[in-house]
């Protein structure tokens, strides 16, 4: 007979998950490569006209910088799950601060644009492993507030990044940039070496591994659901960011800094919904959640699609104000349906966390691209509000279709009993 799968001592997990400041740290972590990328977006026009490129190569550095994020989702969780969460983000960061400081002395274009994609590789680490650090800190009724507080706290971040950038490029210059994030990446390597304990569950003997997790995982219908739940919701925040720029600048002949303003309304709704989400959480059940998110999504959704009919969403007041329901409700179903799938197998939360971070990342590439397309091919709003709506509408046929009702499949005394037959006990 094997032991049970460890937990972190009580006394110990208590004093972790009443920390601020290892909250300020699952904040910061968690932002340190978005915060990264949206950064240097101002200073794109300059290395462009400093290397002499057009401005579609200097766009690669972001471009190349979102596939590092998602292939960092897919090798880090796995790697924190079998040798834990602290070296790995130390290992991640190390390799971030590697590569800032290579973006620092970068002479071409393409040294930079490589420079970039392993400065994601490495500080994508702290986006996967925050959400395993917070299933192993807590209750999996908690899960989805604590990933909703440390969303809106990065949400202000990412809002004031490019402003910070472009201040930093006019004052001095495009590479004072990556002297800005080679010292806050230091600084959260030192914080997290001070203050975070490890927090990953030992595993027992006979519990298996890395193929074990993958093949327990992608043999639950409630983890298939939960993931492509949760990715399809943020496709919709990839597709509308796709198309919106080309809706707004070439159909309403409005400036790209109104497209701007506009397009931050909905990054206030999200931040909304996930502080609202915090508030809520702890009351109800993440299920219960999920689907109060799917009818805002589906309402707003389905109201854009009628104001397209009717022209009145030629307005950007008409199509960003529905645009904001849906950024409320798509709040509620990121955070707990992320929950869900990170407790399916909690003993294996950062390979869940890193597969449900890749495919929303590598999809969303593609669907940025098809939303800008849509935008840019079309002399109305029909097409964008309708992919939106498709969208919503296959996000709620995960719940519908795949999820398992949780007292047959996700319920906290099944959860339980699954850790004990995975440890072996008899």
């Amino acid at each position: 007979m094997h032991g049970m799968i460890s937990r972190p001592p009580d006394a110990a997990t208590k004093n972790i998950a009443t920390s601020r400041v290892v909250l300020l740290l699952l904040v910061v972590m968690t932002g340190i490569a978005p915060i990264s990328l949206y950064i240097l977006v101002p200073a794109l026009p300059v290395l462009a006209t400093t290397f002499g490129r057009d401005i579609s190569i200097a766009q690669m550095t972001v471009s190349l910088y979102m596939v590092g994020i998602a292939m960092s989702q897919l090798i880090m969780g796995p790697l924190s799950d079998k040798f834990g969460r602290r070296p790995v983000l130390l290992g991640g960061l190390a390799l971030m601060v590697a590569a800032s400081i290579a973006c620092i002395f970068a002479e071409t274009l393409p040294q930079l644009i490589a420079a970039r994609f392993f400065q994601a590789l490495g500080g994508a680490s702290g986006m996967v492993i925050s959400r395993a650090i917070i299933r192993d800190v807590y209750e999996r009724d908690r899960v989805a507030s604590m990933i909703s507080l440390v969303v809106a706290a990065l949400m202000i971040g990412q809002m004031v990044s490019p402003l910070t950038g472009g201040l930093i490029e006019t004052a001095f210059g495009w590479r004072a940039i990556f002297y800005a994030v080679t010292i806050g990446a230091i600084a959260v390597a030192v914080g997290i070496a001070i203050a975070l304990p490890e927090t990953r569950r030992d595993r027992a003997v006979g519990s298996g591994g890395f193929r074990s997790d993958v093949g327990t995982l992608i043999k639950s219908r409630a983890f298939i659901g939960y993931v492509m739940c949760q990715v399809l919701a943020s496709q919709i925040i990839f597709t509308f960011a796709g198309g919106g720029p080309y809706i707004v600048v070439t159909q309403m002949g409005r400036t790209s800094a109104e497209y701007g303003a506009w397009f931050a309304t909905t990054g206030f709704a999200y931040l909304v919904g996930n502080l609202l989400c915090v508030r809520f959480a702890p009351r109800h059940s993440l299920e219960k959640l999920i689907w109060f998110g799917l009818g805002l999504q589906l309402c707003g959704s389905l109201l854009n699609l009628l104001f397209s009919f009717t022209g009145w969403n030629e307005a950007p007041a008409w199509l960003f104000g529905t645009q904001m329901i849906v950024m409320v409700g798509n709040a509620f179903v990121m955070a707990n349906s992320a929950a869900g799938a990170i407790s399916i197998r909690p003993e294996a939360a950062g390979t869940a966390s890193g597969a449900m971070g890749f495919l929303q990342q590598g999809i969303g590439a593609l669907m940025s691209q098809f939303g800008a397309y849509l935008g840019g091919h079309s002399t109305t709003t029909l097409p964008l509000t309708s992919a939106v709506l498709a969208i919503s509408l296959l996000c709620a046929c995960m719940m519908i279709f795949v999820v398992p009702r949780r007292e047959v499949v996700v319920s906290e005394t099944l959860i339980e009993q699954a850790e004990e037959e995975e440890s072996g006990m008899m």
